[in-house]
């Protein structure tokens, strides 16, 4: 690894717990919005999506929620990471919600229940086996960078 990639670790580093119980969090809202096709439920995801995107997923409702009800309660050292990953993630995530809310304003209700299902999958992998689809992407395109770049 680089010295500029190591720098840039350490700037900013969130407990790695946070974005996983932010994925519990994020497969019910999803399932709910899937189940029931409402517009509303993918519309606040997505502005935490945004929110996760734009300012880091530490910043998030649900991240709050971690850090004032649930971290306390843990036991055992923090384990961090690097933000930029789920950070990315979360863009990925606000991508797939706003393909859903443009299906549904459009009335093409397989381009919503895609979009939806796409971000549950992805939702899910992260929450049940700790697997986050968007940082393992932004990893491969960060390599991908830094071979032929």
């Amino acid at each position: 690894m680089t010295e500029v990639l190591v720098k840039k670790l350490s700037e900013v580093s969130i407990d790695a717990r946070g974005p996983r119980f932010s994925a519990v969090l994020t497969t019910i809202v999803l399932a709910v919005a899937l189940v029931t096709s409402n517009l509303w439920v993918v519309i606040a995801q997505a502005i935490v999506f945004a929110i996760g995107a734009i300012k880091g997923p530490q910043f998030t409702p649900y991240a709050y929620i971690f850090r004032s009800i649930i971290k306390p309660r843990l036991k055992g050292k923090a384990i961090t990471e690097d933000v930029r990953p789920p950070q990315f993630a979360q863009s990925v995530g606000l991508l797939f919600a706003l393909v859903a809310i443009s299906g549904s304003i459009a009335n093409l209700d397989v381009v919503f229940v895609v979009a939806v299902s796409f971000a549950l999958a992805a939702a899910f992998l992260n929450a049940a086996f700790n697997f986050c689809l968007g940082c393992e992407l932004y990893l491969l395109l960060l390599r991908v960078r830094l071979t032929h770049g």
